[in-house]
């Protein structure tokens, strides 16, 4: 058993789902969750920190603001507060509650952007941080949109602890946000074990690889202002998935007892065509990455309503046990 005195230096690397017997999908899912800041964001948060408070950028003056749609703000939330410093995180409207909430608990001030800009709520935010900056030399930007230190986090943790489990491994799949998780697995593997192929799963809507923008609702993957990390050249494919599939696919699984956040969903939907339509039947070993957990979805992708009012009245037909939670009854 683990004995820790910082928050940030408990993390469960080696927790795999068979997806097998829950999908019938020959994939392992590997479950980032299960860490005090509840996601796999909390890598990148302490690789981007201590990096800058060694090289001097971050000291006891500093205020620490990073934009973020959820995860990677409570992420920073946390940390900041274990090591005594100031941060502000810049989200908007679809950061659910509870990850705000959190982020407040811990200290954190949070600004929420509720009106989109020309490049999307992303776009706002960004300016916002700039703003926050530009006014006050007190204020570090952390940038985990083009700070090396966000896939850095990955190929020195992520990566080389999928290659331990699975030395036969065939296909990964991992979701593109800021793309920081994607990039350091896929700069490991490229160099380690080249052999793997490397799908990243995107949403529809999302501009990093170069589609149209549009509406997304559920936070985490895909972004409206390309990411400065990503390099496609490292990629084999890339998988677009619509948010009706992404909510789905998680009341697929919490039918059968696990309950996962939305990024998760999109992974897995994302790893089910793309098997389905280039490697069907083979005897293959096959991961995909699961961000984080479900909790933290119950207003959003687990609510009648919710899923209801964006997605239609049919959008659940078929899929088991309707795992949703109606405020009504």
């Amino acid at each position: 058993m683990p004995i820790i005195s910082d928050p940030q230096r408990f993390n469960v690397d080696d927790l795999y789902v068979d997806l097998r017997t829950s999908l019938g999908l020959p994939v392992y899912l590997k479950c980032e969750g299960f860490n005090f800041a509840g996601s796999v964001k909390l890598k990148a948060a302490v690789e981007m920190v201590e990096a800058a408070e060694r090289d001097g950028t971050l000291d006891r003056d500093t205020v620490l603001v990073e934009s973020s749609s959820g995860n990677l703000g409570l992420a920073l939330a946390m940390v900041a507060a274990n090591k005594g410093y100031r941060f502000v995180c810049v989200t908007d409207a679809r950061c659910n509650m509870a990850t705000r909430q959190l982020m407040e608990v811990f200290g954190a001030q949070v600004h929420v952007i509720t009106s989109p800009a020309e490049d999307g709520f992303l776009g706002a935010r960004l300016r916002k941080v700039r703003e926050l900056c530009a006014a006050d030399p007190k204020y570090l930007w952390l940038n985990q949109y083009a700070n090396p230190n966000n896939w850095k986090a990955h190929q020195k943790t992520t990566a080389p602890a999928i290659a331990r489990e699975f030395p036969r491994l065939d296909v990964l799949f991992v979701g593109a946000g800021t793309t920081g998780t994607l990039m350091g697995c896929a700069r490991y593997f490229r160099r380690h074990r080249p052999s793997v192929t490397i799908v990243a799963v995107d949403s529809v809507g999302s501009v990093t690889f170069g589609t149209p923008a549009g509406p997304r609702m559920i936070p985490g993957l895909g972004t409206s202002v390309r990411p400065r990390l990503v390099d496609e050249s490292y990629v084999d494919d890339v998988v677009h998935v619509a948010e009706a599939d992404t909510v789905r696919i998680c009341h697929e699984l919490a039918g059968a007892g696990f309950l996962f956040g939305g990024s998760t969903g999109t992974v897995i939907a994302g790893a089910r065509r793309w098997l389905a339509e280039n490697r069907p039947g083979e005897d293959l070993t096959a991961v995909a990455i699961a961000p984080d957990l479900g909790e933290r979805y119950l207003d959003t992708v687990y609510h009648q309503s919710w899923v209801r009012e964006i997605y239609g009245d049919d959008v659940l037909e078929g899929v088991g046990r309707l795992q949703v939670f109606d405020a009504s009854l």
